[in-house]
């Protein structure tokens, strides 16, 4: 005889399947160890083509939406996102098998109180990526951090720093549509929201897996 199958609260529940995503997307914010603190991020390049790299997850704003990254003004996916500002990201949780796809539209921002106060939260280590020499992807002749010389691996001063203000960037992902995926032995539970501006909320509906 089969033993009874187990499900969370959320299984067959819609609105809590929703809470259930941005609670986990959350809590890459402030816990290195969640899944989604480092989400897969994807951009459109020049050609049409998807072009997608990990980058570390800075804020959350449910409210408002929005997820927030960090990234070189000078980078190749900075110039695409001025082009053409679609993005999407991915989440996977292995432990709680469920996936998290997300898309929307990107400000790019290197102006301004969400910037400045962007990078003045983040640690001196942390703004010392941008301090490097030449943009990210530019082709050099050995293997190289970017860097220069006298700031490898020592962390900067603040009165550096601010020489560099000028290659950073913070980026807000506005999130239009969300989409969910359950793993379960019993069947996968696979479902979509789709923000409605009209109505001012989220409008969702269950997908076949």
């Amino acid at each position: 005889m089969n033993e009874p199958h187990s499900f969370p609260a959320y299984y067959d529940d819609l609105a809590l399947s929703f809470e259930e995503a941005w609670g986990l997307v959350s809590t890459g914010v402030t816990n290195r160890h969640s899944p989604a603190h480092m989400p897969v991020v994807g951009t459109i390049d020049a050609l049409g083509v998807p072009q997608m790299r990990i980058m570390i997850l800075r804020g959350v704003s449910r409210d408002g939406r929005t997820l927030r990254f960090h990234t070189d003004s000078r980078s190749i996916k900075a110039e695409q996102l001025r082009q053409n500002p679609a993005s999407s990201l991915l989440i996977y949780d292995p432990t709680a098998k469920i996936q998290i796809r997300m898309s929307g539209k990107t400000h790019f921002m290197t102006t301004g109180d969400i910037a400045d106060t962007a990078w003045s939260t983040s640690t001196p280590f942390a703004r010392r990526c941008y301090m490097a020499e030449a943009a990210p992807g530019t082709p050099v002749a050995k293997p190289s951090s970017g860097l220069p010389e006298w700031i490898e691996g020592k962390q900067p001063e603040e009165k550096l720093l601010a020489d560099y203000r000028g290659n950073f960037a913070a980026l807000l992902v506005e999130i239009e549509t969300i989409e969910w995926l359950y793993l379960a032995n019993a069947g996968h539970r696979r479902a979509r929201w789709q923000w409605d501006a009209a109505q001012n909320t989220w409008a969702g509906r269950w997908l076949i897996p």
